[in-house]
């Protein structure tokens, strides 16, 4: 999920000093050697292996550099960011960290227009018209992936364009005693648990009012607003009616997952990095892809653009350090890696991704790529970096919050007024 890479071996040095390990040696221009402590995270997609070779791809195109990867105690890589910076151990370059409170603290390095020039949307994320991450790929979140078997077991024999028919086959399925939707978020993945509400904001909120966010900032709308409420409350309904099993919600996101591949539910709103696990690991029944349908059938496509690399302000050689991580994103190998292992939709100038992806991530893309037609592209909602974004930390409190509207342990207006209440805490 959000990033990807594998590759040879890499030499991993100790590292000590400012920013956790950023020692050079002498400057890299002299002859010498750098070695810069790299953040990633691992995933059931993106595993060592994965990390290792991307790694080794770039530093072959920069001389001078010696990489010490480091790998998060778990998917939240932006909180372990955090509890490293506050220990004086920010890492020099960070894989997938939300720029938020570190670019306005001036913790991270911004890039210049020139090193952004060969990004499809060079200034998404931006920070006060600065980019401190990398905005090398799109993802759309969520896509609704479905189990073809049980939709026939049910009787489903079209995929639902509006609410109410999404509602309707939910009905069929519970009626066959197969659960609609798989929806996990237990222990640290409490994050996965927030795509069937991204779907419905994205329907009810953003469709609308596509800078939402940045109204909010600015006073002019609230969370306990009627437009939010709704999209809320759909998910309390969903819940409510057994859609959506609350017993799941103790699942791990790689549990969550595997809870689908084994049938124990019809449905899976997840982000569209799911299509190339769907495509190399196929379950005994056929996947289709289709988006979180709006009331009145117009599409919506809710889209994440960045997810690249950032580069510390105190590395020890912050230009090149810069350097490498251009590398690393830009790298068409890399690229391609990412695509094949984590259904990446590389946001890079004249690239293609393999011709041999499979059903799934070309069912995926075509979502995308009719968004884009249509012009039905809006954010996915707690996905936002840059400005028009939640305050740091509100999306991690809000994907807990979710698990009690599912649970009915909030009620929607409880849940909504809690949101509120955060964004003001958070911007005291």
């Amino acid at each position: 999920m959000r990033r990807s890479i594998a590759f040879g071996l890499v030499t991993l040095l100790t590292v000590s000093g400012c920013g956790m390990g950023a020692e050079a040696e002498k400057p890299a221009a002299g002859g010498g050697n750098v070695t810069l402590s790299f953040l990633v995270f691992e995933t059931p997609n993106l595993d060592a292996a994965f990390w290792d070779a991307a790694i080794a791809r770039a530093s072959a195109k920069v001389p001078g550099v010696t990489i010490k990867k480091l790998v998060t105690p778990n998917v939240d890589r932006t909180g372990y960011a955090k509890q490293l910076d506050a220990s004086g151990n920010l890492p020099d370059i960070l894989q997938s960290v939300n720029p938020a409170g570190f670019a306005q603290a001036g913790k991270f390095a911004a890039f210049t227009a020139d090193e952004l020039k060969n990004f499809v949307a060079p200034t998404a994320g931006a920070v006060a018209g600065k980019i401190y991450q990398l905005p090398y790929n799109t993802q759309v979140i969520p896509v609704v992936y479905y189990n073809k078997t049980q939709f026939a077991e049910a009787g489903v024999t079209e995929t639902p364009t509006t609410y109410q028919q999404l509602l309707d086959v939910s009905a069929k399925l519970k009626a066959k005693k197969i659960t609609p939707f798989v929806v996990g978020g237990g222990g640290a993945d409490t994050w996965a648990d927030m795509y069937p509400l991204t779907g419905t904001v994205a329907t009810d909120v953003y469709r609308k009012t596509p800078d939402w966010l940045t109204q909010r900032a600015a006073g002019s709308v609230k969370f306990a607003d009627p437009a939010f409420t709704s999209a809320a409350q759909k998910i309390a309904d969903l819940a409510k009616r057994g859609y959506i099993d609350p017993a799941g919600l103790s699942r791990s996101y790689a549990d969550t997952e595997q809870a689908f591949r084994d049938g124990k539910g019809a449905m899976y709103p997840m982000g569209s990095w799911f299509a190339t696990s769907a495509d190399n690991k196929k379950p005994d029944f056929e996947i289709g892809a289709f988006p979180w349908p709006s009331d009145d059938g117009s599409l919506v496509v809710p889209t994440f653009t960045g997810g690249g690399t950032s580069v510390s302000a105190t590395a020890a050689d912050v230009a090149l350090a810069k350097k490498w991580a251009l590398a690393f994103d830009e790298d068409q190998r890399n690229n391609d890696a990412f695509v094949k292992a984590d259904g990446s939709i590389p946001a890079i100038k004249g690239y293609t991704p393999p011709a041999d992806m499979g059903p799934v991530y070309k069912a995926t893309v075509e979502i995308y790529e009719r968004g884009m037609k249509e012009n039905a592209i809006v954010n996915a909602f707690s996905q936002e970096t840059g400005d028009g974004s939640l305050p740091p930390g509100l999306a991690d409190k809000t994907a807990v919050a979710v698990q009690d509207l599912i649970t009915g342990k909030k009620p929607t207006s409880e849940f909504t007024a809690y949101l509120d209440d955060q964004w003001a805490k958070a911007t005291q």
